[in-house]
């Protein structure tokens, strides 16, 4: 079963940007970042990403996203399909 999930990530000062760009480069064991964007509020980047099962995601998430220089937090919100 695929995934779709939004990660909201609040970096340290003056970092949003490098994070950014290094999560457009992001496709680790079966899980890859499919939009990325800089943003105002309490978080400074959102992404999208898809991933082949839930254990892939948590993998990408905590493998290479929380690994990322200047990433402080992370929160991740899952899509659901809705009938």
């Amino acid at each position: 079963m695929a995934v779709k999930s939004y990660v909201l990530i609040e970096t340290e000062v003056g970092t949003a940007k490098s994070v950014a760009d290094h999560l457009k480069d992001i496709h680790y064991r079966d899980a890859s970042v499919t939009q990325v964007d800089t943003v105002t509020g309490p978080f400074d980047v959102v992404a999208q990403i898809e991933a082949e099962d839930l254990n892939r995601l948590g993998s990408c998430l905590t493998e290479a996203i929380q690994t990322i220089t200047g990433v402080k937090r992370t929160t991740t919100c899952l899509t659901l399909m809705l009938d």
